[in-house]
């Protein structure tokens, strides 16, 4: 007999063994290693009966039939072992038994952040009109963000950008670059490669070496728009930016433009509508002051004109025949506005007390 197999005349110490082991199992893989062990084709008890044929015949027909009794004793307190663990099972189960009464969990609910929410709304405004909106880098070549937009090095207005350089500014064999400081650039790369008529609007973000405080960041965002074509007027700009203002902030709001200064806009306007809260009178029923105005009456959006001649010909176009309009300004400033929110810095706190506002 191999080594390894049970005797045939060991029966007795190998019934207490499995009922012991039996005994033992608490789940059903331990009660399934206990029958590949003892009732499997290379169990214990199998070695055991083909192991017969090395009994004396005087002995094999009592050993036989020792085994047989053996293997169907085991069998039966198996199938009982089994039908016990599934009752445990059962019992543990209906103790978790799920209530289809009981409301279910909720699972919070994505939101768009308010500056994604006012992007989309004045590109969707503006798209109805027939602008088309483009974006262009943030990292921008000092061509693009000052001397094409008739800033050239020196001018007296890089002094309003406060910018943030990635090269030094006049580095030897070095060739000027920065952290755009506002959206205009793209004027400047869409012209280059587009053949008038050209109306886009471009929204994305802008960097300033700005200190941060409830009204400044030195990360955020702007929206800029252009449309060049033949004979287009400053009543094509007024008309443009009437529709926009009506369109965002409500069909009664009257839009006012004040002459301004913008290098690359000749002549320059700023756009403000009358206040919402106030109604453009400053003060509120009770007489005290308007916060959100500062008691002007008008809230400024909107910095804007006529796209300067010198901008033109920088990308090739003849300003004798095509004229064009150009305006922008900050999104968070028209969402604070929007929305009444009096501190830019709880657009990037990601405070979900705030967020979970819009």
């Amino acid at each position: 007999m191999s080594s390894g197999e049970e005797s045939p005349l060991d029966l007795d110490r190998l019934e207490a063994e499995a009922l012991n082991l039996l005994g033992e199992a608490s789940n059903a893989g331990a009660l399934d290693a206990w029958r590949v062990r003892f009732l499997g084709r290379s169990g214990a008890l199998t070695s055991v009966l083909r192991g017969l044929k090395d009994v004396s015949p005087a002995d094999r027909p009592q050993v036989g039939a020792r085994a047989n009794r053996l293997k169907t004793t085991l069998e039966e307190f198996w199938k009982s072992k089994q039908e016990a663990l599934r009752e445990e099972e059962l019992r543990l189960a209906a103790q978790f038994t799920l209530d289809v009464t009981l409301p279910g969990k909720t699972f919070p609910v994505g939101r768009i952040h308010p500056i994604n929410r006012i992007t989309r709304e004045i590109c969707r405004i503006f798209t109805a009109m027939g602008f088309q909106v483009v974006e262009g880098p943030e990292v921008e070549w000092d061509y693009y963000n000052f001397e094409a937009l008739n800033i050239p090095k020196d001018h007296p207005a890089r002094d309003m950008f406060d910018t943030l350089w990635i090269t030094p500014e006049g580095s030897e064999g070095l060739k000027p670059m920065l952290l755009r400081t506002h959206t205009s650039p793209m004027q400047v790369r869409v012209m280059e490669k587009t053949s008038p008529p050209v109306r886009v609007v471009v929204p994305g973000r802008v960097y300033r070496y700005e200190a941060t405080d409830a009204t400044h960041e030195s990360m955020f965002h702007q929206v800029e728009g252009l449309a060049v074509d033949e004979d287009v007027t400053m009543a094509d700009l007024k008309g443009t930016l009437y529709t926009f203002a009506r369109a965002l902030f409500g069909q009664e709001r009257q839009v006012r433009f004040r002459c301004d200064y913008f290098p690359f806009v000749e002549p320059g306007v700023e756009v403000a509508v009358d206040c919402f809260v106030c109604q453009g009178k400053g003060v509120h029923a009770d007489g005290q002051g308007c916060r959100l105005c500062k008691g002007t009456g008008w809230l400024e959006v909107f910095g804007a004109g006529m796209v300067h001649p010198q901008v033109l010909r920088n990308v090739g176009y003849d300003p004798r025949r095509y004229r064009g309009f150009a305006f922008g300004g900050g999104l968070e400033r028209i969402a604070m506005l929007r929305y009444g929110i009096d501190d830019i810095r709880l657009f990037f706190s990601n405070d979900l007390r705030f967020l979970r506002q819009f």
